[in-house]
């Protein structure tokens, strides 16, 4: 039961992380109450690495070969 519990809260704090960052830093805007939060969140992800999805090049070359 208590491993349940644990891994619920674990479940909801990661969630509203995630929807905090969508909200506001994603978007530009402070966290209001913690501007700390968006200043770590934006550092966290200019460290992560990202897929560079806006390159059309690759799309176009996927299309003709399904087509």
């Amino acid at each position: 039961m208590l491993s349940i519990v644990i891994s619920m809260v674990v479940i909801v704090v990661v969630a509203g992380v995630v929807v905090t960052f969508v909200a506001f830093p994603h978007r530009g805007a402070e966290v209001p109450g913690a501007p700390w939060l968006g200043d770590g969140m934006s550092r966290a992800v200019d460290i992560l690495p990202t897929l560079d999805n806006t390159s059309s090049d690759d799309t176009a070359e996927a299309d003709k070969r399904s087509a």
